[in-house]
């Protein structure tokens, strides 16, 4: 499935290994581990803006930010390069100031942490905003959906653009559970615990189980709404944007399950996405 592929082309192979156990597990760096992919994600969105605006994006807000890892990794790319980030929780804030932002010196500084809801207003005007992991979601209603999506428009800059990602499939509504080895030493769990299709409920759970046998269970819970790309594209046009694309990962049709290859193609129609039983996508939204 999507969710738990994500990350399957990202640091986490890249991380040494060492002995992760229940007792001393922190649930932030498993999951920037097992689900994040922040160097590519923020590389990804940069080319797609100078594609399509012909210049450098130098301005990033996150919303949703959690850790704000993303918000790191882009003024990593470059010195005047600048991101703000909102979450209402202070925990994951508060860890990404010290474990993410802290060891960036003076990159660091120039991400500015809000705890704030994401419809609150912008201190600045970004060239790119981004909504990750699927945490859009959490917005249910169409009409709360819309609201946030009209004050994304009037706060970008005039050549801006808005990126959020989803998945979706024929396994997406399915009530299951799926675990992949993480490189690092350890297993992550992805659980679909509930789908109700009359109102699109989604529940699902993140876990870790390690090699001594034990397990940080249901580390993270979503209360979701599983939104479909058709809709997401409606709500965007009727916010205001001039244009929307989606961006589909490539994938394997002889296994119709994602390639985890990290390369994204236009696709209006989710030709890539056809029959399978998971797909990756990004909506990018221009002002």
């Amino acid at each position: 499935m999507a969710k738990t592929t994500k990350n399957s082309r990202g640091g986490a192979s890249r991380q040494p290994k060492r002995r992760y156990t229940k007792k001393g597990a922190d649930r932030y760096e498993l999951y920037q581990l097992a689900v994040q992919s922040a160097e590519h994600d923020v590389k990804l969105v940069s080319r797609i803006y100078r594609r399509l605006r012909g210049r450098e994006p130098v301005g990033l807000r996150e919303d949703f930010c959690g850790t704000a890892q993303l918000s790191a990794e882009w003024v990593k790319l470059g010195e005047q390069r600048w991101a703000e980030g909102y979450d209402l929780d202070p925990e994951p804030l508060s860890w990404g100031r010290k474990h993410n932002l802290d060891p960036l010196g003076a990159a660091g500084s120039r991400v500015v942490l809000h705890q704030d809801d994401v419809r609150a207003r912008s201190r600045r005007r970004p060239d790119v905003r981004l909504a990750q992991n699927f945490s859009w979601w959490y917005l249910k209603e169409r009409a709360e959906l819309l609201d946030y999506l009209q004050r994304v428009r009037r706060e970008l800059a005039d050549d801006g653009i808005f990126c959020m990602d989803i998945y979706g499939g024929l396994e997406a509504p399915e009530e299951m559970v799926e675990r992949r080895k993480i490189d690092a030493g350890f297993t992550y769990i992805w659980e679909q615990e509930r789908y109700l299709p009359g109102d699109a409920e989604y529940r699902c759970h993140i876990s870790f189980e390690f090699k001594d046998g034990t397990k940080l269970k249901r580390a993270f819970t979503y209360d979701w709404r599983l939104w479909t790309m058709a809709e997401a594209k409606d709500v965007l046009r009727d916010a205001g944007f001039s244009e929307v694309q989606s961006w589909f990962e490539g994938t394997d049709h002889s296994t119709k399950e994602l390639s985890g290859s990290g390369i994204y193609y236009p696709d209006a129609k989710g030709r890539l996405g056809r029959d399978c039983a998971g797909w990756l996508a990004y909506l990018v939204a221009l002002k």
